[in-house]
């Protein structure tokens, strides 16, 4: 009886618990999974951490099979015996991958590869270096020089290189070196794809050397920097474009005294040509960069590393390349592209101070082996920090800008000693050989048959010295600064045109006691009624021409105004001149690039954008297009290709000239030589043919007058032939008139009289009222005969124990002093 009382407390206490029991249980058992569970997740997780980070291949698709096994044994062994989970890394290495639970398997995406364009030298197949070895090595000499002694330098570095190689019969495969002008090439051709003029030369290895000066004003080093940096940051080609070289190497002139360092700018260009060859040829600097001060030690460095350059090209004679731990071929990075990196992100903040800004790099972190995708992409900007409390930043200063032409320059130098007088810091004037003649009674130039001009009267000038072209015929010989913006200090108008004048007049009143000299003529120069804007760069590229020649239109000093077809925008908002010239050197791209070889990279679209603007100037101002032939360059079979650019431009006059030789070494460099200068005859074959070209199709032109001692012929549009008569001339006052009447007025509105029967085709052109003589100033008379001839029948002079000679002679060009071609 007492179990019952006990079994119905029992059952009771059952009734009253039994929800909380179950519970219980149940947490229990819940618990007891759970810890199971974690376990087994944990160490799963371990393996698959380790064996990712070990490089353990967890799929078959993975490449480079890696030995986890030792990689485990030896390098986990070390780091977790203590921790107990050895034993357990091995169990779970040993099981199946697939048998991890999919929702495990989390490891980031594997990207294997290098960086696009780039190759492992180590890894070069044999049989590609034996090709390599046997491909002929063809090193190219680049230079440039303004006043020739970078150029002498250069020339001497070429013969060391020629003799010692070609006395040395165990470098075979080593060709003589080429010299090549920066002024004179085609950037294109040598410095965004290796050389590829011949089917032979595609299997030549090059090997470049850069022989280079340093200047503190704008040249032709400025440019071609800007060439090398635009094309190593040019998305559409590779980054390094030069890698096929074998190598490079620089050597730089400057002068100590004047850039004691090479902070301060001591062969500061040099410097930079070395850094961007090094980016664009993929590290391939095969000897380091020399320096050579001009006033003292630069002879004994050259030689020295002349000497380097020898044993380094020997070297890639036996072993095909560079190889490893050569002396400089280092990283294509500079101690200061840091900098200039963050520059270019942000450039108009300037960054902390020096010692900031050095304890930064030191505490940048060190590269390690594994690759992510922004390594893949290239390197990324490096960061501004902001937030620092100890960094200050300041708004910098734009910098200060610099005179084209300093007159501590060798520019100025070179173009003082050519006879200009430099105005303020870009403009020029320089009296013209024509002016002196026309002084004597000797003759004017073309513009006086053409047009009535006469050349006693005229000064010649220009508002900017900097040109956008290196044309091979240039006379000024490659000195002038070159550019394709403006980036240097401007000078007002009526400062350039008070100092044009002075300077001008200057140099008419220093003739007054040459032999010859007219005393009326003499006093009438001293009263300037024209200014061609023509004398040398191009006059457009100044950013007030427009104010420019509106005081000359205030002092009644009528404007020719010449451009290089190159600046399409200044040329579009140009204000009327008297006479408006285009330069058309030749009638296709590739001719164009050859003749002019101009520095802007869309040089062809401008020139035909300049092309559309005379089109739509035609009836607000007389516009003429200037052809200058230069046989081997743009004669031959260019007539239809010039008709078509007439065709484009419609112009009012078409003026053809042949080339004047200036007879100087840098037009050699440029290939170019007496036999690139045609014969006036061969003038007036062309002539003709473009006139027949362009009645072909249905052009409304015709041959209208001839200068034959300045080898010039003048085109023109049938609106100047006014009752069967060429009218060609200006009249002058009622150009003045028009700009003074205002608004809008067209060309026909100051057409001048009939052109001067001697000045018609096959007259010759040249003027009775002056005297013909010869280089020696004898006085000629000349027949009269058919377009282009002449017969010269008396030749009055003195020559040795004689009084007076005769001759008579066949001639093709009719001969006066200072004849433009030479003959």
């Amino acid at each position: 009886m007492v179990e019952a009382p006990l079994l119905a407390g029992f059952l009771a206490a059952w009734h009253d618990y039994r929800l909380a029991i179950f519970l219980t249980v149940i947490a229990l058992v819940v618990i007891a999974v759970a810890v199971q569970y974690g376990r087994e997740h944990l160490v799963a997780r371990r393996a698959v951490s380790y064996a990712y980070a070990t490089s353990i291949p967890l799929e078959k698709s993975v490449e480079r099979p890696v030995n986890t096994s030792s990689l485990l044994d030896t390098k986990r062994r070390k780091s977790n015996e203590d921790c107990g989970l050895v034993d357990e890394v091995k169990q779970a290495q040993t099981k199946s991958v697939s048998s991890i639970p999919s929702r495990l398997r989390l490891e980031p995406k594997r990207v294997t590869g290098t960086k696009a364009g780039r190759s492992s030298k180590s890894q070069k197949p044999a049989e590609a270096q034996a090709l390599a070895q046997s491909l002929p090595i063809q090193p190219l000499v680049f230079f440039s020089s303004l006043t020739g002694t970078t150029e002498t330098y250069a020339k001497q570095v070429t013969e060391d290189l020629n003799n010692t190689l070609e006395n040395d019969h165990t470098s075979s495969s080593i060709l003589p070196p080429q010299l090549h002008d920066l002024s004179y090439i085609d950037y294109d051709d040598y410095f965004v794809s290796l050389p590829r003029s011949t089917k032979s030369a595609e299997n030549h290895k090059y090997f470049y050397l850069l022989i280079l000066p340093t200047y503190n004003i704008d040249t032709i080093l400025n440019n071609f920097l800007a060439h090398l940096q635009e094309t190593h940051h040019d998305f559409r080609i590779d980054t390094a474009p030069l890698s096929g070289l074998l190598g490079y190497s620089v050597f730089g002139f400057g002068d100590r005294e004047g850039w004691p360092s090479e902070e301060e700018g001591f062969c500061s260009q040099a410097k930079e040509v070395d850094k961007w060859m090094a980016k664009l040829t993929e590290k391939k600097r095969a000897f380091p960069l020399g320096v050579g001060d001009v006033k003292s030690d630069a002879s004994y460095r050259l030689k020295e590393w002349t000497l380097g350059i020898i044993e380094v090209l020997r070297i890639i004679d036996e072993t095909g390349g560079l190889g490893e731990g050569i002396i400089g071929s280092g990283e294509a990075v500079e101690s200061d592209e840091e900098d200039e990196e963050i520059q270019e992100v942000a450039p108009s903040i300037a960054r902390k101070t020096a010692s900031t800004t050095k304890k930064r790099k030191t505490q940048l972190p060190a590269p390690t082996n594994l690759g992510d995708l922004e390594d893949l992409g290239g390197s990324s900007p490096l960061p501004i920090d902001f937030t620092t409390s100890n960094t200050t930043f300041t708004v910098s200063a734009p910098p200060a800008l610099k005179p084209m032409v300093p007159t501590t320059s060798p520019t100025h130098a070179a173009l003082t000693k050519q006879g200009y007088t430099i105005i303020g810091t870009h403009s020029g004037v320089k009296i013209c050989r024509w002016t002196k003649s026309a002084l004597r009674g000797r003759g004017s130039c073309y513009k006086h048959s053409f047009y009535g001009i006469a050349s006693h009267l005229c000064m010649e000038t220009t508002p900017s010295l900097s040109c956008s072209n290196k044309c091979v015929f240039c006379w000024r010989h490659g000195t002038n600064p070159v550019g394709t913006t403006w980036r240097w200090q401007v000078d007002p108008p009526d400062l350039i045109l008070a100092g044009a004048i002075t300077a001008h007049l200057q140099k008419i009143k220093s003739l007054r006691g040459v032999p010859g000299v007219r005393a009326e003529r003499f006093q009438e120069a001293m009263h300037i009624r024209h200014c061609a804007l023509s004398l040398v760069g191009e006059p457009i590229f100044y950013p007030h021409i427009n104010a420019f020649v509106a005081l000359l239109h205030a002092r009644r000093i009528s404007s020719f105004l010449v451009c290089n077809a190159q600046h399409p925008a200044p040329l579009a908002a140009l204000a009327p001149v008297t006479q408006l010239y285009v330069s058309i050197d030749a009638s296709n791209r590739d001719s164009l690039r050859a003749i002019d070889r101009p520095l802007h990279r869309d040089f062809w679209e401008r020139f035909t954008a300049c092309l559309d603007i005379l089109r739509a100037a035609r009836f607000r101002m007389r516009t003429v297009f200037r052809l200058t032939l230069v046989k081997g360059f743009n004669i031959d079979d260019e007539v239809d290709g010039y008709a078509a650019l007439v065709a484009r431009g419609l112009p009012c006059f078409v003026e053809i000239k042949g080339v004047t030789y200036c007879g100087t070494s840098s037009s050699g460099a440029a290939g170019l030589t007496m036999r690139n200068v045609p014969f006036y005859a061969e003038v007036v074959a062309f002539v003709t043919a473009l006139d027949r070209a362009l009645a072909a199709r249905g052009l409304e032109y015709g041959i209208a007058a001839e200068h034959a001692h300045s080898c010039c012929v003048l085109i023109a549009s049938k609106r100047f032939l006014v009752g069967g008569k060429w009218r060609t001339l200006i009249d002058y006052e009622a150009f003045f008139a028009c700009l003074e009447r205002g608004g809008d007025f067209t060309p026909e509105e100051y057409m001048g009289g009939e052109t001067p029967e001697w000045a018609a085709w096959g007259r010759g052109g040249f003027d009775p009222r002056d005297e013909r003589v010869d280089r020696k100033g004898r006085k000629i008379v000349v027949e009269e005969g058919a377009a282009g001839q002449g017969r010269v029948v008396e030749v009055v002079g003195k020559g040795k124990g004689l009084d007076v000679e005769k001759a008579v002679v066949d001639v093709k060009v009719a001969v006066v002093e200072g004849d433009s071609n030479g003959r």
